[in-house]
């Protein structure tokens, strides 16, 4: 690799890193005046004009917050475990594709920061290691509230992992690939998957919402039962950590969802916008696409949570493992059917 390629991977990565740690923090302020909008009321409106600067007065005030280290917790896996939630929420968009190849120049480049052969594999990696930043942290805690909250993280992830896995098993079925880019190419214009996998992409939003942990799958740190769950002994900003590392989650699992299912950067007559706009001009218009998608994602997700109420835990269960996995069983003999009909009769 060239050293100007290098250094273009590298900016691409700060500023990936910089995009999800701003929307993370003002997923906050949007999701407070989304809740007040539906309920009717104001929201945050005095920090700044409408409120708009309420975010970094709370980023503020976790770094200005008492440090405070429970005498009975395990001090150094305190520490990891927020370290590692909010590590593998940030490594997650690293084989996001966020738009066409951009030519500056002579120079064509790549919107994405690494392209591996195995992509989607590589996103469930990255899932399955979040939940131990949980564990460790309800664990390290010492704090029975704490310990309850990380053990239904756990058991709501690894429920919740199948039906996501299987719901894609189909999807590589009509895609032949693990590779996010090639899945976005193939969608090039409106060619989308969700137009021929809609129950797949429906099981898989559940799941995201239940890998997530957002309502109504908040099981985790539920208030009314658990005080606030696995984080209930932290405070400044190892607690900000885990909140923060909820928020890139949401997403990043947006932008996988938007990528997988729902054409990623690709939109109806972008061959006549790349004519016209230029090999610069186009791929911008691209990655704009890409994000109004995971925009409107990241509102549903808000949307839903102050629409539908917290499931039981038994509900929970049921659901993924009564519910989820036989329907997305039936999605992958449903789609092997119609695969193979197709290519007799085509």
């Amino acid at each position: 690799m060239e050293i100007a390629d290098l250094i273009i991977k590298l900016v691409l990565v700060v500023v990936i890193f910089a995009i999800s740690l701003v929307v993370a923090m003002y997923s906050t302020y949007a999701e407070r005046k989304v809740a007040a909008f539906l309920q009717d009321r104001v929201g945050p409106n005095r920090a700044g004009p409408f409120g708009i600067l309420q975010p970094m007065a709370d980023g503020a005030k976790m770094f200005m917050k008492e440090e405070i280290i429970p005498t009975r917790a395990s001090g150094f896996l305190f520490i990891v475990g927020p370290s590692l939630a909010i590590m593998t929420a940030c490594i997650g968009s690293a084989v996001i594709p966020w738009g066409p190849q951009m030519q500056i120049g002579d120079r064509v480049i790549d919107l994405q920061v690494t392209d591996i052969n195995v992509g989607i594999l590589y996103i469930f990696g990255v899932v399955s290691l979040g939940v131990y930043g949980i564990m460790i942290g309800g664990w390290a805690s010492n704090n029975k509230y704490s310990l309850l909250g990380a053990i239904r993280a756990a058991s709501q992830n690894i429920s919740y992992e199948i039906s996501m896995g299987l719901s894609i098993i189909a999807l590589l079925m009509l895609t032949g690939t693990l590779s996010l880019k090639e899945i976005a190419e193939q969608q090039h214009g409106w060619h989308w998957n969700v137009l021929t996998q809609p129950l797949g992409f429906l099981i898989f939003m559940v799941c995201a919402f239940a890998e997530t942990n957002r309502s109504p799958f908040d099981l985790p740190e539920c208030e009314t039962e658990l005080v606030g769950g696995y984080h209930t002994e932290y405070s400044s900003m190892k607690l900000g950590f885990y909140l923060f590392a909820e928020y890139i989650n949401m997403f990043v699992s947006s932008a996988v969802m938007a990528t997988l299912y729902w054409g990623g950067y690709n939109y109806p007559g972008m061959d006549w916008v790349a004519a016209h706009a230029g090999p610069t001009i186009a791929p911008i218009i691209g990655v704009v696409v890409l994000f109004a998608k995971i925009f409107a994602f990241i509102f549903f997700f808000m949307w839903v949570r102050w629409t539908i109420p917290r499931f039981r835990y038994d509900q929970l269960m049921h659901l993924g493992w009564k519910t989820l996995i036989p329907l997305a069983i039936a999605n992958i003999v449903l789609t092997g059917i119609i695969s193979t009909l197709i290519e007799k009769f085509a």
